[in-house]
């Protein structure tokens, strides 16, 4: 129990900060992050050894999935029944505009706003690259992703988000 503690006040933040990054929400991060580590207790015998931050991070990613999927399939039935697709395509469009010039001014600063135009997969893979600094490798096996998907998915979020918000990478090819 104790080195259960030790290695929950190691990790915590770690992957906190990850799952805050893909949910894009605090409260839901905390909730998440906290059924990760109630998991990893109850399976900590399927731990083979090796990377223990890898072998948490990989759990609390498919948490983040399947905690999208249902917030998915949750939006899908109130779509169903709101009677406003106007409004939406609106405040969607308000959102373009104020991203594009927020980004911009702030010229690639405003992670949340550029995190927020990739796909769950991509976020979670630059999130791992960039702000967690594991290797293609190691985010492959955390994702459960091929190595060339996690490659892909890095290639094609930055591409989106030059795109997006109208920005290019000196050197780029």
């Amino acid at each position: 129990m104790a080195a259960f503690e030790v290695l929950v006040t190691r990790h915590q933040g770690r992957v906190r900060g990850f799952l805050v990054r893909l949910s894009k929400e605090p409260a839901t991060a905390d909730d998440l992050a906290q059924e990760t580590f109630l998991r990893a207790w109850s399976k900590l015998e399927t731990f083979r050894g090796g990377n223990f931050p890898a072998w948490i991070l990989k759990m609390a990613y498919r948490l983040f999935l399947n905690h999208t999927r249902r917030q998915s399939r949750y939006r899908s039935l109130l779509a169903k029944f709101a009677a406003e697709p106007q409004s939406n395509q609106t405040a969607q469009a308000s959102n373009d505009s104020s991203g594009r010039q927020t980004a911009l001014e702030n010229g690639w600063t405003d992670l949340p706003k550029l995190l927020g135009v990739l796909s769950p997969e991509q976020r979670a893979v630059f999130v791992l690259s960039y702000a967690q600094g594991f290797s293609h490798a190691e985010i492959s096996h955390i994702l459960d992703l091929p190595l060339g998907t996690v490659k892909s998915h890095l290639q094609r979020g930055k591409k989106v988000i030059q795109q997006r918000f109208g920005l290019t990478q000196e050197g780029s090819t």
